[in-house]
């Protein structure tokens, strides 16, 4: 059987299709006209027998040999920038303005933050850590080339690439106070906030009632809130101190959707932020063992 051969080209454009939802930003993003990337995807289809999108006048829909495909074709685009970089480009330098939500930031960033500044020491980055909205707002504003927001697993992903995933559970000082109450006090960060938002969504969705108890601009604050019996505040299940207790049912407390990360790049972004992009997507996808 005669060896076949994907195109880079080809497959670039495959995800970048995917993670843009248009044809119009994709071709923005890859410097290409929207017919230009029209024939690429045509001619990558042509070559595998197999239909990854479905169009329609208002829809772009991947389609199931699209979501086999697009995994494995991150991994081999990651690897050949890799490898290109390696054998024809100079150590880069720069720097590269990162926004991250506060909790993500202190779980979840530093070491994949570390092993970049090791590997490019010419490079700076300067990170803010913000509330997901006020994140998002100064990213459409110019001030970021980089974001990583939560959001909702459900919500349309033609804005981001997904690169973390995990469930969100309730944290009380210990099971008897979770359920001591008949109003549920909330420890939550100011509005706005998507897990305050997701908090009392579902507060009010199974019909609990509940009462914001302590509002702190820092986990560390939300933390000490929840440690000195103030309340209970939402967390992503990996983020459970030891000193504090995940609850749920058995606290007559509502199921919560999973948390999601997305990670954003700004419009014209530079090589270094883009080698920095596709450095903390290769890392938090090794780190959740994918």
């Amino acid at each position: 059987m005669a060896l076949r051969n994907l195109d880079i080209d080809l497959l670039r454009c495959f995800v970048t299709i995917a993670d843009t939802g248009s044809f119009t930003r994709a071709g923005e993003r890859l410097g290409r006209t929207q017919s230009a990337i029209s024939l690429q995807l045509k001619r990558l289809e042509e070559q595998l027998g197999r239909t990854l999108f479905v169009r329609s006048p208002r829809s772009l829909a991947i389609t199931p040999d699209g979501e086999r495909l697009i995994g494995p074709t991150r991994q081999i685009l990651r690897l050949h920038d890799a490898t290109v970089a390696e054998m024809f480009e100079p150590d880069i330098a720069g720097s590269v303005r990162i926004g991250v939500p506060e909790d993500f930031a202190t779980a979840h960033l530093p070491s994949v933050l570390a092993a970049f500044a090791e590997a490019h020491p010419l490079v700076e980055l300067e990170v803010t850590c913000d509330l997901t909205l006020n994140l998002l707002e100064r990213f459409h504003a110019g001030h970021f080339d980089l974001v990583l927001v939560k959001r909702q697993p459900t919500q349309e992903r033609h804005e981001g690439v997904r690169v973390w995933r995990e469930p969100l559970v309730w944290v009380a000082r210990d099971r008897k106070s979770a359920v001591d109450y008949s109003r549920v006090p909330l420890v939550v960060s100011p509005e706005p906030c998507v897990y305050r938002k997701r908090a009392t969504e579902a507060l009010d969705a199974m019909g609990r009632p509940w009462r914001t108890a302590y509002t702190s601009t820092s986990l560390a604050g939300s933390l000490s809130a929840v440690r000195a019996g103030l309340g209970i505040t939402v967390l992503p299940l990996e983020m459970v101190p030891s000193s504090l207790t995940a609850v749920g049912p058995e606290a007559g407390l509502p199921a919560l959707y999973d948390t999601e990360i997305a990670l954003i790049e700004a419009a014209g972004l530079s090589d270094t932020a883009h080698r920095l992009a596709q450095h903390i997507i290769a890392a938090l996808e090794r780190g959740r063992g994918t």
